[in-house]
């Protein structure tokens, strides 16, 4: 199962107790959830999302296991869905809001063995999405159809690639003569384009795959509307955890919590973000980019959850 990031510092910004409606939007195979499920309990309430459907499989099977045997006095629903649309499925349960809500940003290891295309190291189909819907913009779409300077432009600023222009050439280059159809095509283009170009860290197609997988399955996008609608989505005094994974989305972060504390009376609960300790990073290498940021929102008049 995905190693949960930050765990125990997620468990401390949030501070779950008995009773709390729990909103997990990225709910993964589960496992924040687990532990997060056994302090709201009893009288708690989980409602927890995902996009891809594989996700929210194992996130039921792995929950239901973990309330039987713990004999968790909660109330569990999963279901598939996008946190950027966290405000209209929250509306369906009801005028509760949300105790404590966490986002994880992070992609899982069950999603580099998807056969989806996310990851580099293998020859898989060039699709990225996390929904797997048929009828959206998957990553050989664009690889095979942006013109060269809007692939270049995604390249730069999804992935944060200095060699956006040159890569773009080749894969516009390449295309003219036969479709890019593969993770493995797509990685050949790339280490060609960067033939003789000094990477000693990151593989040369890490911010390639990155910026399409952002750009297809609207990350940015999403983020943000998330991120408008916690007042809508959170109760007063309510708890809010986001675990992002690059600059892009860390700046996002920041920004609208600086925001909701300097115009709505919320109160920073990370000055700074919180980073994996290093024995973390040497359980789990992913961990190593992750940054949590937290926020409390101003409870009522009458007082409400801190």
């Amino acid at each position: 199962m995905h190693q949960p990031v930050l765990l125990h510092e997620v468990m401390e910004v949030l501070q779950p107790r008995q009773g709390m409606f729990y909103i997990d939007g990225t709910i993964g195979s589960g496992g924040h959830a687990s532990s997060i499920i056994e302090q709201i309990a009893p009288k708690g309430t989980l409602l927890g999302i995902d996009r891809d459907p594989s996700s929210v499989s194992s996130a039921k099977e792995y929950i239901s296991h973990v309330v039987a045997e713990q004999e968790l006095d909660v109330a569990v629903t999963i279901r598939e869905g996008n946190f950027g649309g966290l405000a209209q499925i929250i509306s369906e349960y009801g005028e509760r809001k949300a105790d404590v809500l966490l986002i994880d940003l992070g992609f899982s290891s069950d999603q580099l063995i998807s056969g989806k295309g996310f990851s580099f190291r293998k020859d898989e189909p060039l699709i990225m999405r996390y929904d797997g819907d048929a009828g959206k913009e998957t990553a050989a779409q664009v690889v095979n159809g942006y013109p060269e300077a809007k692939l270049a432009e995604v390249l730069k600023e999804y992935g944060g690639e200095r060699s956006a222009r040159r890569i773009a050439r080749s894969i516009v280059r390449t295309r003219r003569k036969n479709r890019i159809r593969t993770t493995g095509e797509l990685v050949e283009v790339i280490n060609e384009a960067l033939s003789g170009m000094y990477r000693p860290k990151l593989h040369p197609a890490t911010r390639t795959f990155q910026a399409l997988r952002i750009l297809v399955n609207r990350e940015l996008e999403n983020l943000e509307q998330l991120l408008n609608d916690i007042p809508n989505i959170v109760a007063p005094g309510g708890r809010v955890a986001i675990i992002s994974f690059h600059s892009l989305e860390d700046r996002l972060v920041k920004q609208r919590f600086k925001a909701l504390a300097s115009t709505a009376g919320a109160v920073l609960l990370t000055k700074k973000p919180i980073t994996p300790s290093e024995g973390e990073v040497k359980r789990n290498p992913r961990s190593r980019s992750a940054k949590l940021r937290a926020i409390t929102l101003k409870p009522s008049a009458k007082g409400g959850k801190t």
